[in-house]
């Protein structure tokens, strides 16, 4: 535990409105060597439910619409970072099927909920960095439902997102793993996974494909590895939306 999380960073980044100059992906957390990452077509499923959410004060992650009027992201991506504390919910707004500077649809947010004990000063604990945005008004596009039925380690993955060296369109590892879940004492479980993302890939999703042929978010991108194609999510059974708060 001690000599695997002072390793990881936070994957969120600004994006700029034009796409800046490549900069080597070797050089980037969350890459390591090889570079497995690969441009998908985002008005195809599932990468059409995705977007991206933004701030006023200039964040940008990538969010999921899982809901019409839901959308999941990182907590952390909704903290300001001069004053350490969380950006009012008017500022935010979700661009869904964002691509160089064209989207499908946009909504502004109305309310946003964030894990249990989630920190904005420290962004942490990162088991807690997860955050459900409410859309003051819904979209009628494509969505990903959470899935609640836990995802065994070696369970095939994909996790996209609005990536730093590529901010405009949506790059993806599309041949990824499940790993073991990390279990800590008096924080929450995160789930590791070989997916290889950096810096604007937070609130990402790591998209599981079901037997029946359904996309589903088995998790909320939240730490990236330094040196490695690896990081850690938030688990998908361990959010609870305002739909389904018990």
């Amino acid at each position: 535990m001690r000599l695997i999380l002072p390793l990881l960073l936070l994957l969120a980044g600004p994006a700029a409105a034009e796409e800046p100059p490549r900069i080597p992906p070797s050089t980037l957390p969350g890459i390591g060597g090889e570079d497995r990452r690969v441009l998908v077509p985002q008005p195809a499923r599932p990468w059409s439910a995705l977007g991206r959410v933004q701030t006023g004060l200039g964040n940008r992650c990538t969010g999921t619409l899982i809901a019409p009027d839901r959308v999941l992201t990182a907590a952390h991506c909704l903290v300001a970072p001069r004053t350490a504390n969380f950006v009012q919910p008017r500022s935010l707004r979700f661009l869904l099927g964002y691509r160089m500077g064209w989207f499908q649809a946009a909504a502004e947010a109305r309310a946003y909920h964030v894990g249990d004990g989630f920190n904005p000063a420290t962004n942490g604990p990162a088991g807690a960095d997860w955050a459900i945005i409410e859309l003051a008004q819904p979209l009628h596009g494509p969505m990903l439902p959470l899935w609640q039925g836990g995802i065994p380690p070696g369970t095939p993955l994909m996790l996209g997102g609005y990536q730093q060296d590529r901010p405009e369109v949506i790059l993806a590892d599309t041949d990824c793993r499940a790993g073991a879940m990390l279990r800590q004492p008096k924080a929450p479980s995160l789930l590791a996974h070989d997916c290889s993302a950096t810096r604007g890939a937070s609130g990402a999703p790591l998209i599981a494909l079901l037997p029946d042929g359904r996309h589903v978010v088995a998790g909320v991108a939240v730490r990236a590895a330094l040196g490695a194609a690896r990081g850690f999510a938030v688990p998908a059974e361990a959010i609870r939306s305002p739909h389904t708060r018990e």
